[in-house]
């Protein structure tokens, strides 16, 4: 960045007034004319987001994707001022993060090589990462657990409005007030077990209600749980729940209790270390021998079928909620970060909407990569950067299908036969909603 008054004073004016396309496609034209075409790339898409078919967005795309280009000639706007060749910025759009989301065909901005250029250093952890600390166990045996302090909320969740009410209604409201608790004789401590089909944004959803909760996130991967030698499951279990009560408030986030808590009655007579697992993990929810007041235990399962029964006695995870595939708004949201991450134009959103009922979000997410590929595909075969269109969405569409649909079928069939007691009767009127059922 330089000291040029004139882009302080337009910087300033964008700032107040981030919406104003008009001045951020003024800027952005600068920008390339000054020669710090990168900078006028990414305004230039800031521009298109808004106002999909701004032709001087367009141009601007075009000539910066021009100048970046190793060996590309200078953009005719810089020809025309007179300014001499502008050295390509090092700096400014991030090409590694292009490349890992469109493939290695993005070209690298061009920069000069340096007599004292050092072999790069490895990039530094992020400072706000999730904390990890190890616990020790038996001799070498020792397990990592990962603890942050979420900053998103149920706010950040798009849509979904149904699923949050539920969730403060019977979670995060009681857990809230606990003197009003404590004089109806409720302890601190929860359970609640998310459930629906994958890739819907269930540890998502749990990482928003530890925001809401203002409470540590306590995570650890099934794979490192879980172990082949007798006894060192349970104490790997036993290692997490103490992680997360010396961080109190906390929630500890089980995701697959499906494999954790498996039914016992399904684990055959020579599997007797899967039921130690499930007994250990009984007890640990039901806090034998330790505390658990101020420690909220979060679960998220596809298949709470096949979750043992006693997982979801009173005490334990006795609360569950059926988070479903994305609706309108909630697919808007999803489907407007993802495209907002690449150069778009003439992108109808409400369009998008419409044609990607059941898409869970991780379908959503593979849409709109498959799109990109093909907008990829045309930059390579164009020598430039061209914007991905509603022509390669319409493509995608044809191949991307929702990957929902199975476990619809398998609910389906629980809902209508295995609901004795209520306890999926959010999922009944979902499906009788969706006439399925």
């Amino acid at each position: 960045m330089t000291d040029d008054p004139l882009f302080t004073s337009l910087f300033a004016a964008m700032q107040a007034a981030p919406d104003d396309v008009a001045l951020r496609g003024q800027v952005a034209q600068l920008l390339l004319q000054r020669g710090r075409a990168a900078e006028a790339l990414q305004h230039a898409g800031m521009v298109l987001q808004q106002d999909p078919g701004n032709a001087l967005a367009l141009q601007v795309l075009t000539d910066a994707s021009t100048a970046l280009r190793p060996g590309g000639p200078v953009p005719v706007t810089e020809v025309a001022t007179g300014t001499e060749p502008p050295v390509r910025p090092a700096e400014g759009f991030d090409w590694r993060r292009a490349e890992a989301e469109l493939g290695r065909s993005v070209p690298p901005p061009f920069v000069e090589p340096s007599a004292d250029d050092a072999e790069p250093a490895e990039p530094a952890e992020p400072a706000d990462g999730p904390e990890k600390i190890r616990v020790e166990g038996d001799g070498d045996h020792a397990l990592d657990v990962e603890i942050e302090r979420p900053d998103v909320t149920l706010a950040d969740v798009g849509g979904l409005e149904d699923v949050k009410q539920r969730i403060r209604e019977s979670f995060l409201e009681p857990m809230r007030h606990p003197e009003i608790a404590a004089a109806f004789g409720k302890t601190l401590r929860g359970g609640l077990l998310l459930y629906g089909p994958p890739g819907c944004g269930k540890t998502f959803m749990a990482r928003a209600i530890a925001g809401e909760l203002g409470a540590h996130f306590v995570t650890a991967r099934i794979d490192q749980i879980l172990d082949p030698y007798v006894g060192n499951t349970e104490k790997n279990l036993h290692a997490v729940f103490q992680a997360a009560r010396t961080r109190a408030p906390a929630v500890l986030f089980l995701d697959e209790i499906d494999a954790l808590g498996a039914r016992r009655s399904s684990i055959g007579t020579g599997w007797s270390g899967l039921r130690q697992m499930v007994n250990q993990l009984l007890l640990e929810l039901d806090s034998v021998g330790s505390e658990n007041d101020g420690l909220f235990v979060l679960a998220a399962t596809n298949s709470p079928w096949d979750v043992d029964p006693a997982f979801l006695r009173p005490g334990r995870l006795d609360r569950m909620t059926l988070v479903l595939p994305p609706d309108a708004p909630a697919r808007e949201a999803i489907l407007r970060h993802h495209f907002a991450r690449r150069p778009i134009a003439g992108i109808d959103l409400g369009q998008v909407v419409a044609a990607t009922e059941d898409f869970s979000g991780a379908d959503l997410a593979h849409l709109v990569t498959s799109a990109a590929e093909q907008a990829m595909a045309k930059s390579v075969a164009a020598g430039e950067i061209q914007p991905l269109g509603m022509a390669e969405v319409r493509h995608a569409l044809t191949q991307v299908r929702p990957s929902t649909g199975s476990w619809l079928v398998t609910a389906k069939n629980v809902a209508a036969f295995a609901n004795a007691d209520g306890r999926y009767d959010e999922l009944v009127a979902y499906l009788k909603q969706k006439r399925v059922l």
